[in-house]
């Protein structure tokens, strides 16, 4: 089976409430989290939200990285999706899980885009 990618839907728990509720910090934590990959950085956006959390994304040449925290239950839900076979989401799902100081994180590993031909991907 081919694939041009795989997404990764992880529930992160268990987590630093201030962390979460941090804009800043939870930017540096996602994008120092795609370089750890090896993915190339293209764009970020983050927003606070009022009273409590935040959501982002940050835009890779692979494809994406996305969060939206609710530090009041200690919670993320986060999104990982590389294309191609270069980049491991799951490297970057980890490392940001441990900087969240996540107590437990379940997720599910799904493969978009499924060929029987093999299929050649290049990043942007």
């Amino acid at each position: 089976m081919n694939t041009l990618g795989r997404h990764i839907l992880a529930e992160i728990y268990g987590c630093d409430e201030d962390i979460l509720n941090d804009k800043n910090a939870i930017e540096k934590i996602m994008v120092d989290s795609a370089l750890k990959s090896g993915a190339e950085v293209r764009e970020v956006a983050f927003h606070k939200f009022s009273p409590q959390g935040v959501s982002g994304v940050v835009i890779i040449s692979e494809s994406h990285l996305t969060i939206h925290t609710w530090p009041e239950l200690g919670y993320a839900a986060v999104d990982v999706f590389t294309c191609g076979d270069r980049i491991n989401p799951w490297d970057a799902c980890n490392y940001m899980t441990e900087l969240f100081k996540a107590k437990n994180m379940t997720a599910t590993e799904v493969k978009r885009g499924i060929f029987e031909e093999p299929v050649e991907v290049k990043a942007i």
